[in-house]
């Protein structure tokens, strides 16, 4: 038995005891289940995935295809039976599920959630494993789920095509557990990019088979959003399926698919929704419910009034909670969240890093005693800072300074790379364009969709949104904009979102970085940048960004629930919705109001200051310097300069000491680029840490080449260690402690690498002579 490997043993013993127990293989249990992806690593401009980070599950059991219900653990014989059961509970507390498995192959420990008053482990014989119908039934009881809601819990999903990853089933099966029990208002919060919309059609899918919804309305409040959830996650439902977009309604579809905007209206004969009876829809499905318009008795918070006895099943990655309104006082508290950060920590989302740009007229600027505008009006005389830029003042050769900056961003990483620019108003997207154009004007030479304005007042530019998000499409490479790509826009290539828009709203904020948050693997893309102008990543900090929301709204008697609300801020316009119904433009000023804005062109804009956060290895931005950070990090592993000497001085490969910090978050790329210097690994620790004197790597190339350590070498082994040489200034230390570097030019006219070793007098002496020229390296 001790020979058998961890595969034997689930081969041999455990899978045909879960067979015997009445469990088919081809349904109710899957092998190696990788529950994530990896966390994305990204240092400098590299991004890989940490493979230790995946959690894969060695059996998942299913009653039926996407209902889990428990988790097994192997292991091999030289374990004992109880080595797996932590981490088989981490894995059913990410299934949620109740029962937990471990096995070496003798037996099984099961811990059992269920249990009440009885063991909550015990162990087990392999022809004692529960069948499907005993661990089921506990199952049911451990939710609360009784006869009368089983059927329609235990109904199936829609199989065919992608199949859900693990939170996404936990949403589904909270959800549909939730209405089996009678709710009748529902919220799921899940992160941008994690799939809500599909999560929506397997809850619609499983609703609509048992006929527990018959007709369904599924509301939202872009364009494109609709025409994508048609197009692609909702196909299945194709003949019983239509878009509500004449003003005569056909009754005779079960789902239906509709822009709050067109089914709403300021008169009686407007309001298409009305041509349904109240009970007409059983399920309303809210999609981006933290959204709508700003009054209390707006035509939105009718469509959920005349609804009132269908389920409301609200969809949103940003739940709103302020004085004024709050999703959870409408739907209640959400029946399952998953965070940006955890989908970061699965690998499912794309992680960040920020360059944060201060600019000298932001931090205020006075104008000179009677100063006259573009316009020939006669500025204010006070000071100006950020949050007045665009709104009350508008500096043309600030939008140059941040056009300058954004170009350099994307010339010194790539220049194809899609990017969204958000903007404070209509004009000053459009000011951003034509300032972008001019700061590439080769590319936009070559074709002049290079930079975009795509707004709700631009027809040109909304056409173009759909070559924007498709990935084989080019052009757009830049699309500036104000609100209107602020959500809905599944942009999975897009690498860099420009913040130049002042914002004060945590929904917002959330919005605008998940344009970013999508991976696409096939594209190259696995994490983004957030080049920040307006200090708005500052919102990064707040507990709010990431944390479970709070109920901080209660209705009284005398103010009744009201749906979740999502106003503009207070003196940022009105909101415009475009032709195609999609609201989100800044146009102008609220009625009445005659706010000034001043355009001045002769006044220099500059950077003053640039800060670069990146996202640690601890799911957080790092908050103190690079330095700081690096010093913390090293210290941890580190005691003293002695400590890192020796441990560094004893390793056989110091890639592999270079490799372990980087794992702890140690940022050697970046920190190079601040010293200026081409550092090795070792000197910015020394340097950094423990504060001495550094040398940069040619600078000890030269050390060695001067104490003639190449004295006892002669001919091609000679030659050899001089190349080794010349590539360790050229490139560091990981370059000449792999075998491969013999296989590359110009190591490569000496012949084939064990021609090489030879010359040295085999593999243990060309060894011992790379220690020597690393000792002598770091002497």
């Amino acid at each position: 038995m001790n020979t058998l490997s961890e595969r034997d043993i689930c081969t041999k013993f455990i899978t045909p005891a879960i067979e015997a127990s009445g469990w088919d293989r081809t349904t109710q249990f899957r092998e190696e289940v990788n529950l994530t992806s990896g966390r994305v690593v990204v240092r400098g401009n590299r991004a890989s995935r940490d493979e230790k980070t995946i959690r894969r599950a060695d059996y998942v059991l299913y009653y039926k295809p996407g209902i889990p219900v428990a988790v097994i653990e192997a292991k091999d014989h030289r374990h004992s039976l109880r080595d797996g059961i932590q981490q088989a509970l981490a894995y059913a507390e990410m299934l949620d599920v109740p029962f937990a498995f471990a096995s070496n192959g003798d037996g099984f420990l099961w811990h059992d959630k269920t249990a009440g008053g009885a063991l909550l482990e015990c162990a087990i014989g392999l022809d004692e494993f529960p069948s499907p119908e005993v661990l089921w039934q506990r199952y049911l009881a451990w939710k609360g789920i009784g006869p009368e809601a089983t059927p329609l819990f235990s109904q199936d999903y829609h199989t065919t095509g992608k199949l859900p990853r693990y939170y996404q089933l936990n949403a589904v099966n909270r959800a549909v557990e939730a209405i089996a029990k009678g709710r009748q208002r529902v919220l799921l919060v899940m992160a941008t990019g994690t799939g809500k919309t599909f999560t929506a059609f397997q809850i619609i899918w499983r609703l609509w088979k048992a006929r527990a919804a018959k007709r369904i309305l599924f509301l939202a409040d872009r364009n494109i959003l609709i025409d994508q959830t048609k197009t692609n996650d909702f196909k299945p439902f194709a003949g019983a399926m239509t878009k509500i977009e004449k003003r005569q309604v056909d009754k005779s579809y079960e789902i239906y698919l509709s822009l709050y905007q067109a089914v709403t209206g300021n008169d009686e004969e407007k309001n298409i929704y009305r041509q349904f009876s109240p009970d007409f829809f059983d399920l309303v499905v809210i999609d981006e419910c933290h959204r709508g318009s700003a009054a209390e008795d707006s035509a939105w918070r009718e469509i959920l009034d005349y609804f009132s006895a269908a389920v409301h099943l609200g969809l949103t990655a940003t739940p709103k909670e302020s004085e004024e309104a709050s999703n959870i006082t409408y739907f209640g508290e959400a029946v399952y969240t998953y965070s940006l950060n955890q989908g970061i920590e699965d690998g499912f989302l794309a992680p960040y890093k920020v360059i944060r740009v201060d600019l000298d007229k932001d931090l205020g600027w006075r104008p000179t005693q009677g100063k006259v505008d573009a316009r020939g009006q006669i500025v204010e005389d006070r000071i100006y800072n950020a949050s007045d830029m665009n709104r009350t003042l508008v500096l043309t050769q600030r939008d140059q300074t941040v056009a300058a900056r954004i170009s350099e961003f994307l010339k010194a990483t790539d220049r194809m790379a899609k990017t969204i620019v958000f903007c404070e108003d209509i004009d000053h997207a459009a000011r951003m364009r034509h300032a972008l154009i001019n700061a590439n004007a080769d590319l936009a030479r070559e074709n002049p969709k290079y930079v975009m304005q795509i707004t709700g007042d631009n027809e040109e530019g909304k056409l173009e949104l759909d070559n924007f998000i498709n990935p084989r499409r080019p052009y757009p490479v830049i699309a500036c904009t104000s609100r209107l790509m602020s959500t809905g826009v599944d942009a999975k290539t897009c690498k860099l979102i420009v913040l130049d828009r002042t914002i004060h709203s945590m929904t917002e904020f959330k919005q605008i970085i998940g344009r970013g948050t999508r991976i696409d693997e096939d594209y190259g893309k696995l994490w983004f940048t957030i080049l920040d102008f307006k200090r708005a990543t500052e919102l990064f900090a707040d507990e709010a960004f990431d944390g479970e929301p709070v109920v901080i709204y209660q209705p009284s008697a005398e103010q009744p629930i009201v749906p979740p609300l999502d106003a503009p801020m207070p003196g940022d316009g009105t909101l415009e919705a475009g032709a195609d119904g999609n609201a989100g433009e800044i146009l102008g000023e609220p009625p009445g109001s005659k706010r000034i804005k001043y355009l001045i062109d002769d006044v220099a804009v500059f950077v003053v200051n640039e800060r670069v956060q990146y996202y640690g290895n601890d799911g957080k931005l790092i908050t103190e310097s690079l330095r700081d950070f690096t010093r913390i990090q090293i210290g941890k592993r580190f005691a003293s300069l002695d400590n890192f000497l020796q441990t560094w001085n004893d390793a056989e490969r110091k890639a592999a000491i270079i490799a372990e910090l980087e794992e702890q978050g140690v940022l050697f790329d970046e920190l190079a680029k601040e010293t200026g210097k081409e550092l090795d690994p070792f000197d910015l620790v020394c340097h950094i840490a423990f504060g001495q004197k550094p040398l940069t790597r040619r600078e000890r190339a030269e050390q060695v080449k001067k104490r003639d350590y190449f004295a006892r070498y002669g001919g091609t082994a000679r030659q050899v260690l001089e190349l080794l040489l010349d590539k360790y200034a050229d490139a560091g230390i990981g370059n000449i402690e792999q075998l491969e570097v013999l296989r590359v030019a110009p190591l490569d006219r000496f012949g084939a690498p064990v021609e090489i070793i030879n010359a040295f007098g085999g593999k243990a002496q060309y060894q011992a002579a790379i220690r020597e020229l690393e000792q002598s390296l770091y002497q």
